[in-house]
């Protein structure tokens, strides 16, 4: 066989063990490895991987990332979602749909200390749709806004995927952060503008509550205050220069744990609870890491990005048209693989030949912030969508009274927000670097 060959022979085996539900860490380290060594032979592949798992075990970027999660644990354990839902219900849950409106900002912020789509999703359901339930929310448009709300989880900083896709790319983690900002702000709005529109052209969907007086919304505001300060200790430190991402990661866990313990949510089994969630989670990504670099290293023994790179370039189209056929890859892919795979499978494929295209002018950093704030939206798309959708599996699993149909139903309207939302960044690059350039000049 050609290098060719085995290596879409091992995409074909990574989709089949996939399907098989054998873990997706498996899927691609067997394949890659068997690839190896049709390649080369079993000698190199035991000089592989004497080195391989050491060398990306110890890098010490990655260290952000259990540091980040631990701070998510925190978080959920401490009770600041109940908060932040609270608050939000407070000021909108009166008018039609604001309990899910609710659900959406509540999320948004909770993404702000948490950088999981799933961890959201499941955090803030539990809080949320027993008062959607309560006040006559139907099934379908309660479970799609917590679905899509979850989201939220990886397009807010911090956001796992963003570091592992900075990690992969040599980029600046602080600056996809500030460029993945604004594209989140506009998902909540257009998330919240759906809710408003939804209800209005069919009210029955949701029944408005009486408004709160304004003392009682004031107290619940001010329940927030440790997530807001948590938010401006560590993006402020990271910006200020005080400190590095993983320092401000670590800060962050901290300052969350604190938190908890002041609030009087956070006991010693909620501490266990945490500190296991984060590890095991932890263990995950890095098992996937482990069998994506075995994927990687074999396609790159196989030359397929090389030559993948050299026959985009050759292409006769827009190079806008094949930046949108890459994203229209990922909503698919989405829908069988989670973000993280996608973005460890695919990245050190693709990247290149992105990189090799004029994209309206867009110098090699900003176009490289800028396709990883697109790749991070649309696969934001690929955990809500039908046929799979991981959001709305897990959003399911917990409102088990709502058939899943529903709830994807409950999703269609905000899929198209989605889809205007990624046209606009896609032809409006200043959406994810305007704050970028105005805080690195």
């Amino acid at each position: 066989m050609t290098p060719t060959a085995i290596g879409l022979a091992m995409f074909a085996a990574m989709m089949l063990l996939m399907a098989a539900r054998v873990p997706i860490a498996a899927a691609m380290f067997v394949p890659g490895a068997l690839g190896y060594v049709a390649l080369t032979n079993e000698s190199s592949l035991i000089n592989l991987l004497k080195g391989s798992a050491v060398a990306r075990l110890t890098v010490y970027d990655l260290s952000v990332i259990p540091l980040f999660l631990l701070m998510g644990q925190f978080a959920t354990q401490g009770g600041l979602s109940r908060v932040l839902f609270q608050a939000a219900a407070a000021f909108v849950g009166h008018v039609r749909g604001g309990l899910a409106m609710a659900s959406i900002l509540s999320a948004g912020v909770f993404g702000a200390v948490c950088g999981s789509a799933v961890a959201t999703a499941a955090t803030i359901t539990q809080v949320a749709y027993p008062e959607m339930k309560k006040h006559g929310y139907s099934g379908r448009l309660a479970t799609g806004s917590l679905a899509v709300g979850g989201g939220l989880g990886i397009l807010i900083p911090p956001s796992v995927p963003l570091v592992v896709y900075a990690i992969l790319t040599e980029q600046n983690i602080a600056k996809l952060f500030a460029a993945a900002l604004v594209p989140g702000l506009i998902a909540v709005a257009l998330y919240v503008g759906v809710v408003a529109l939804v209800c209005r052209l069919r009210p029955q969907l949701a029944t408005p509550s009486e408004p709160l007086p304004w003392p009682r919304r004031w107290r619940a505001l001010a329940g927030v205050w440790p997530i807001v300060a948590i938010f401006a200790i560590v993006f402020g430190g990271i910006y200020g220069g005080v400190f590095s991402p993983t320092e401000g990661a670590a800060v962050g866990a901290m300052s969350t744990f604190v938190a908890g313990l002041l609030r009087r949510e956070l006991d010693w089994a909620g501490i266990a609870r945490s500190f296991l969630g984060a590890a095991e989670t932890s263990a995950m990504v890095f098992m996937i890491f482990l069998g994506a670099d075995m994927m990687n290293s074999t396609l790159a023994v196989t030359q397929l990005p090389a030559q993948l790179a050299l026959w985009v370039s050759t292409l006769d189209v827009s190079p806008l048209v094949i930046v949108g056929c890459v994203l229209l890859f990922y909503v698919a892919l989405g829908c069988v693989m989670d973000e993280l795979s996608m973005v460890l499978l695919t990245v050190p494929v693709l990247f290149p030949a992105i990189m090799g295209l004029e994209l309206m002018g867009l110098a090699g950093e900003s176009k490289a912030i800028w396709f990883g704030i697109l790749v991070l939206m649309t696969m934001g798309i690929g955990l809500i969508a039908p046929p799979v959708g991981l959001n709305v599996y897990v959003v399911n699993g917990i409102t088990k009274d709502v058939p899943i149909v529903e709830t994807y139903k409950g999703v269609l309207p905000f899929l198209a927000s989605d889809a205007l939302r990624v046209l606009l960044v896609l032809l409006f690059p200043s959406l994810s670097l305007a704050l970028v350039g105005w805080l690195y000049g």
